[in-house]
């Protein structure tokens, strides 16, 4: 009976967050994008045309950097887990002031590099954008950790997941449509890219500060006695042990290497395919503009549907339209309406993946007794690092494999390659995700609100234990 009435107590679970709330969790994310997606969309690019690095050697910097960041991220879930003095702004919320301006300092140096050899290009890239990727690291390790703060209403933490998305996707497109008409206004690419990152760096650090301003941490864990070797070791196999947590690590790997991959070698197919450069605009307004859509549909859809089907779904949706983008899209048209579907089911699962982090919380606590956000966050994160080094990675290895040529015609095995690069990449991934998430994800709705009346359960029968012994 006791179970029975905590279930239902679960299922109505108080809803802590208010419109503000949700809007400032949605504009650290903007911000976030601001500071992050320059390197993502135009990093590689402004190597290879702007420095004329070779292709391949510039996409060892991603592989290198990204690879060191993922480790970062780990170290930093650690510590942020650990911390002993927590003030009154919150566990997490500082982060968010004090990382903003050096995050942003450190964006504008990779894009500040000096005409130096060709070694002393790549060695101040490697050591910038590894710098850049450890700040960034201790500023959204801590962001992404806050929704279990924020709230334990499941459908709620939906909500601030498609709130966040919004944030990240409304980021993505004003960066993808705003930036190169910057560029281009300018006498040189060289003066064009540092004006176009200094202006997204100064606003990203205001939205970064918006969100500090909005944000409440509602819920409070008791400050951790300080961990010991033997303490750090059963977090470490917790988390291996989180079974849902693997899994959506390694549907991340799939996905997210996909969508970044993609931001990346667009730019490459607007110019060299399509022979037309303001495709990326229309791609930032209607494709990455889809992804509103989706996180528009999240929370209705996960009234109805587990949030694994509705992941499953949207990776359907991707991969058949990028198979069809392929073939069709070979005009600027098609390449819109094709990318604008695949974005469309990619943004499903997107403005899920924080939710479902938050539920990987509650999983390993009440499996193995030990709750770590930052670590869980961290352990996610970890494997969207490695997929980023993989998106900044294989395009310079395949550009240099096809044979491009900088600022030239391409050949046939050019256009091809990039081509490939574009659609049956992520295609491949979104089906890989399906078969992954499908089999091996082992959390529904239903599963989830029985873990978490336990864990309530528990945590009266612990307090009264404690109780009674005082």
């Amino acid at each position: 009976m006791e179970t029975t009435t905590t279930q239902t107590k679960v299922k109505s679970f108080p809803r802590t967050t208010t419109l503000r709330n949700k809007i400032g969790y949605a504009m650290g994310d903007v911000g976030n994008n601001f500071l992050f997606d320059m390197g993502q969309l135009y990093l590689l690019k402004y190597y290879t045309d702007v420095l004329q690095l070779p292709s391949a050697l510039a996409g060892t910097v991603f592989l290198v950097a990204k690879i060191w960041d993922a480790f970062m991220d780990m170290g930093v879930g650690t510590w942020i887990d650990n911390r002993q003095n927590i003030g009154p702004r919150g566990k997490y919320r500082p982060f968010l002031l004090w990382a903003a301006i050096p995050l942003a300092l450190l964006l504008i140096a990779n894009f500040s590099i000096p005409d130096f050899s060709i070694t002393g290009k790549m060695i101040w890239a490697y050591v910038s954008y590894m710098i850049f990727g450890t700040c960034y690291s201790i500023s959204n390790v801590p962001f992404g950790s806050m929704i279990p703060t924020m709230t334990r209403n499941s459908q709620e933490r939906s909500e601030l997941s498609s709130f966040r998305q919004a944030g990240s996707n409304l980021g993505l497109m004003l960066a993808t449509i705003g930036f190169m008409p910057i560029v281009n206004r300018l006498p040189t690419d060289k003066s064009g890219y540092l004006v176009a990152v200094v202006s997204f760096a100064v606003i990203g650090v205001l939205c970064q500060w918006t969100a500090y301003a909005n944000i409440r941490e509602v819920y409070k864990e008791p400050a951790k006695p300080k961990p010991t070797k033997e303490d750090l070791k059963k977090s470490f196999r917790a988390l291996l042990k989180n079974r849902p947590l693997v899994t959506l690590c390694l549907v991340n790997l799939f996905t997210f290497s996909a969508f970044n991959l993609k931001l990346t070698v667009q730019v490459y197919y607007c110019e060299y395919v399509l022979k037309d450069n303001t495709a990326i605009f229309w791609l930032g307004v209607f494709s990455i503009g889809m992804v509103f859509v989706a996180v528009a549909l999240v929370p209705m859809l996960t009234k109805f549907l587990d949030k694994k089907t509705v992941y499953v779904m949207g990776c359907l949706i991707w991969a058949i339209a990028d198979i069809l983008g392929f073939f069709l899209a070979s005009n600027t048209t098609m390449l819109v309406i094709l990318t604008s579907i695949a974005y469309l089911g990619d943004g499903f699962t997107s403005a899920l993946n924080w939710a479902l982090v938050s539920d990987c919380v509650e999983y390993g606590e009440w499996q193995s007794g030990i709750r770590s956000e930052g670590m869980v966050y961290s352990a996610f994160t970890y494997f969207r690092k490695l997929s980023q080094a993989i998106a900044g990675f294989i395009p310079g290895v395949i550009l240099t494999w096809v044979g491009y040529v900088p600022n030239q015609t391409q050949t046939a095995t050019a256009i091809l390659g990039i081509r490939g690069l574009m659609f049956f990449y992520s295609a491949g991934m979104a089906i890989m995700t399906i078969v992954v998430m499908y089999y091996l994800y082992p959390l529904t709705e239903a599963r989830y609100r029985k873990i978490l009346a336990d864990l309530i359960h528990r945590r009266k029968r612990e307090r009264a234990t404690v109780a009674s012994q005082n």
